[in-house]
């Protein structure tokens, strides 16, 4: 006893710098006051300059101080098993407790990190992606810090960590400062990857990081060996023990040992067989050294770096092929080597290795051809122990392919069960190992097909190649060929391929003999053609569609797809609203979910977005919430949670509520570029900020984003809300770049007319194109827009309608922009689209130099947060001799009915105009008009929207 407690003082020599910063981080994390709080500290250096050690020393005055103390390890054999590190934080905090308490603890996040975590069994369904599995480890780990609170977290050997646990807790660590939470980690700086590098330059307040450990000193090297070896040793001795070491603490205390242990007088005359005596600690002088601990202690050394930290004797012993008895008499021996230590002070902590240079030393000299085959029999042993197939595979993965079907099974069951606990990686590398074994002949393409779902997110040209060999198979499983075929149209699509995702389903179709197999893939098809802008046949493709959703009934989830593709259609070519809201409504007449197994979320979405189209905005947005709660519950928080926001943000600009539309786009962007840049997510959630940044008048804010983020050509080949190319165009139109606009536009037409998407309520790019090129050419300015109006009114959604007229008074001759403008404002007061009636008050106002009406405008734009209108009717009221207006500032607003607006809009339900649209010269109540604004909708969707509305 009195060596150990002598052994641990010593190594601690020098090490008074780091020590003081740990008392201050302790002190300011456990101290009252203001200055109170958490902190990151990072410690780095090579191997043996004494991290574990320190570490430890940190575990124990955070004891000392009633700390929470969580703690983990990463391994050099573990690295492959995910989730290693954060089970090894959390788990043992949460283990033991009754499923009904797990439950209360984690809360709805449950079922998706409770697998993770080793708490419960994946669930059938969908996985949770990785960045919502994150998501909900940052949700435990911070809940848990702070029912626990004061917490130390210690993390050492980061560099071995899995990458799943060390990119999770790298990602958290700027938080400790904003939490009862010490987060400390020691790790190898030539050995820490990439996407942990938070830990090398996060700044903080414990000061600079990372804390490099320094090799000991001459000084502090004689002063280990004089404790060792008595205070006789002479300096030329102790001066060599530096030399030999370098000044690494673990050799030099590992040397001073072997010295003692031989009984070498510490003398001048004895300095030159130091050398020797290192050696022997080192590579080949290790592994003799072992040898001569007997034949089954070499085993079963051998087995313990095969299995790695917190090694269970009786596990080791099976893998060694020795008894009960040679296992606790190699453990022993071991033991007085120094070589093996229990991993922790509890009674059944397991084995672990004094340190990782003699774990890594001892691994590296087993025999190639003997390592493969104890990594083999560590499998099966841990098969036979009950741990599960994760815990195998890890062992599996160093094995040599034997055509062996055990080996293929365990793969694929491991995989499956990381692929629901959400870490797709490493199921990844399981199902490629499986597929060199290689697997029987009838399973090939279904293992194929697994491999491609689990690269779906990291690999999709590989995705791509997977699933096109699983094909090409020979297998007669119906059920199978049509879900491969399905993935691989999705990754194709959404890789930007829809041209070849449509190609794949097309191939399948005639040769899919079961009909509702068939219609799925119909259904499959039509939908990547409708996001396909160089579609060759798109009008054949929609009347194909539509006499196919005509006959269905919608009794099924395939059904009820093809008739949502077929509500989005007519969206888009501008069939009337009746007909659009009615296919739209076939399909919600039942739950309609968004995060479907085995379904993409598209569909929902474009049934959201023709309801939003149609002035049903409230409606949309409803549907928006259920979906988005939808994706929260099931773990779905990347790209899926980012389009939710975005689109959200969409909505709420259309309705003209321009300060939550922004923040909400904001919201998406952010969540957006945590998929990364360039993705199709990132690009939809840029085009949808800039457009809210110009409505609010921001348009050097905008043209800087655009350049940070490099939006622009080439765009992406999918038709999407808003579309990408026209929304560069209005950039480049809001910063006097017509020319440039123009050919923009020009490019617009040439991809969309052909297709017969001209509606404009979806894409106004016809009403762009007229405000770039009425300068040099109003004749076809007024054409485009005389269009544009033509096809709003045959849509017949007030707030398109309003829009195009708005921008037909702009080029129209003088003496017909007043009428035009009007009837715009006639139109817009009755729709739930606040911006475009505040533009089109403010272009009227001006017209016909009204003060009233201008009023009027700066108060809707001030509503909706329009500022840059608010400033232009603000100047030219004020140049009237107007007084301006007293009114909200745009921030947020109440969106509650008052009792005067709710009486306008109860009156209005109850005697609708015949045909849902205004007079031109007759503008409705501005009571009215606030209460279809307020509650999303039109006036002929008022009776439905005011008996969904519950102040």
């Amino acid at each position: 006893m009195t060596d150990r407690r002598s052994r641990k003082r010593r190594t601690m020599v020098e090490r008074e710098a780091e020590l003081t910063t740990v008392d201050e981080a302790l002190d300011q994390l456990t101290g009252p006051g203001p200055d109170a709080g958490g902190a990151l500290l990072a410690f780095s250096g090579p191997a043996g300059l004494g991290k574990t050690t320190l570490l430890a020393e940190l575990r124990r005055r955070a004891h000392a101080r009633s700390c929470t103390v969580l703690a983990a390890r990463g391994g050099e054999q573990e690295q492959t098993q995910p989730f290693h590190v954060a089970r090894q934080l959390i788990q043992p905090q949460l283990a033991g407790t009754s499923e009904q308490e797990l439950r209360a603890a984690l809360g709805s996040w449950y079922s998706i990190v409770g697998p993770a975590l080793g708490l419960c069994a994946p669930e059938q369904g969908a996985p949770p992606d990785p960045q919502g599995l994150r998501d909900g480890l940052d949700w435990v780990l911070t809940h848990l810090v702070v029912k626990r609170a004061p917490v130390t977290l210690v993390l050492d050997d980061a560099h071995w960590a899995d990458p799943e646990s060390l990119g999770w807790l790298a990602a958290f660590a700027p938080r400790a400062e904003y939490l009862p939470l010490l987060l400390v980690v020691a790790y190898r700086p030539d050995e820490l990857p990439a996407d942990a590098e938070a830990f090398r330059t996060l700044p903080g307040r414990a000061g600079q990081r990372p804390l490099p450990l320094a090799p000991l000193t001459p000084a502090a090297v004689a002063a280990l060996v004089r404790e060792w070896l008595g205070d006789h040793a002479d300096d030329v001795f102790c001066q060599e023990a530096w030399a030999v070491t370098s000044g690494n603490p673990f050799e030099a205390v590992e040397l001073a040992a072997k010295v003692r242990e031989k009984g070498l007088p510490p003398v001048e005359a004895n300095a030159p067989l130091l050398s020797d005596l290192v050696a022997a600690q080192r590579g080949s002088g290790l592994a003799a050294r072992l040898e001569r601990l007997g034949p089954s202690t070499v085993r079963f050394a051998w087995a313990c770096a095969v299995l790695g930290t917190a090694i269970p004797q009786d596990l080791a012993a099976r893998v060694a092929a020795i008894g009960t008895e040679e296992a606790v008499d190699a453990t022993g021996r071991l033991r007085d080597a120094r070589i093996l230590s229990a991993a922790t002070e509890e009674p059944d902590a397991g084995l672990e290795f004094v340190h990782p240079l003699i774990a890594t030393g001892i691994y590296r000299a087993i025999p190639d051809a003997l390592r493969v085959a104890l990594h083999g029999k560590a499998a099966a042993a841990v098969v036979d122990a009950g741990l599960g197939a994760s815990a195998a595979a890890r062992h599996l993965l160093e094995t040599h392919p034997e055509n062996d079907p055990w080996v293929v099974r365990i793969l694929r069951e491991a995989a499956g069960e990381n692929l629901r606990a959400g870490a797709p990686e490493a199921a990844r590398r399981q199902l490629a190992r499986a597929l060199r074994e290689p697997p029987d002949f009838d399973e090939r393409a279904a293992l194929l097909y697994e491999l491609g779902c689990a690269s779906l997110l990291t690999e999709p040209a590989n995705t791509v190649n997977h699933l096109r060999a699983a094909l090409a198979e020979p297998f007669d499983d119906p059920a199978l060929r049509q879900g491969i075929v399905i993935r691989l149209a999705q990754v194709l699509a959404h890789s930007d391929r829809l041209a070849d995702a449509s190609e794949a389903l097309a191939r399948e179709i005639p040769n899919t003999q079961d009909v509702r197999a068939r219609l799925r893939l119909q259904s499959e098809q039509f939908m990547w053609d409708a996001f396909n802008a160089a579609e060759p046949d798109s009008p054949a493709r929609s009347r194909r569609l539509a006499r196919l959703a005509d006959r269905l009934t919608g009794r099924d989830l395939t059904e009820r797809y093809v008739i949502g593709l077929r509500a989005w259609d007519a969206c888009l070519r501008g069939e009337p609203v009746d007909v659009v809201l009615h296919h739209a409504g076939r399909v919600l007449e039942r739950p309609f979910s968004w995060a479907h197994e085995d379904r993409g979320f598209e569909v929902p979405v474009l049934v959201a977005m023709a309801h939003m189209y149609a002035d049903r905005p409230g409606r949309a947005e409803e549907l928006f919430e259920a979906g988005t709660a939808e994706f929260e519950r099931q773990g779905w928080r990347g790209a899926h949670l980012s389009f939710a926001y975005s689109l959200r943000a969409y909505i709420r600009y259309r309705r003209g509520r321009l300060a939550e539309a922004e923040e909400l786009a904001r919201a998406g962007l952010r969540l957006a570029e945590r998929v990364g840049r360039r993705t199709p997510v990132h690009w939809y959630a840029i085009a949808i900020l800039l457009t809210t940044l110009l409505a609010r008048g921001r348009v050097d804010e905008a043209w800087e984003l655009a350049r940070e983020h490099e939006y622009g050509r080439p765009f992406p080949a999918a038709v999407v809300f808003p579309d990408s190319q026209t929304v560069y165009a209005e950039l480049l139109l809001a910063r006097g770049q017509v020319r440039a606009a123009a050919a923009e536009l020009e490019e617009v037409d040439r991809r969309l007319t052909p297709r017969g998407i001209q509606n404009p309520a979806w894409c106004p790019w016809q009403l762009h194109l007229a405000r770039a090129v009425v300068a040099d050419d109003p004749h076809r300015a007024r054409a485009l827009a005389g269009d544009a109006v033509r096809r709003a009114r045959a849509f017949g959604a007030p707030s398109g309608i309003g829009q195009a007229l708005r921008v037909a008074a702009e080029v129209a001759a003088p003496e017909d922009r007043a009428g035009l403008l009007e009837e715009a404002v006639c139109l817009l007061a009755q729709a739930p689209a606040g911006y475009e009636l505040a533009r089109a008050l403010g272009a009227l106002g001006a017209e016909l130099r009204d003060a009233d009406l201008l009023a009027r405008a700066v108060v809707t734009a001030r509503e909706c947060g329009a500022d840059g209108l608010v400033a232009r009717a603000t100047d030219v009221l004020l140049g009237l001799g107007g007084t301006l207006p007293s009114g909200p500032d745009g921030k947020g607003g109440e969106h509650e009915l008052t009792e005067e607006e709710l009486r306008a809009a109860r009156r209005a339900a109850g005697e609708p105009a015949p045909d849902g649209s205004g007079r031109p010269g007759q503008i409705p109540e501005w009571d009215l008009s606030a209460a279809c604004r307020k509650l999303g909708t039109d006036l002929p969707g008022l009776p439905a929207a005011l008996k969904a509305y519950a102040p």
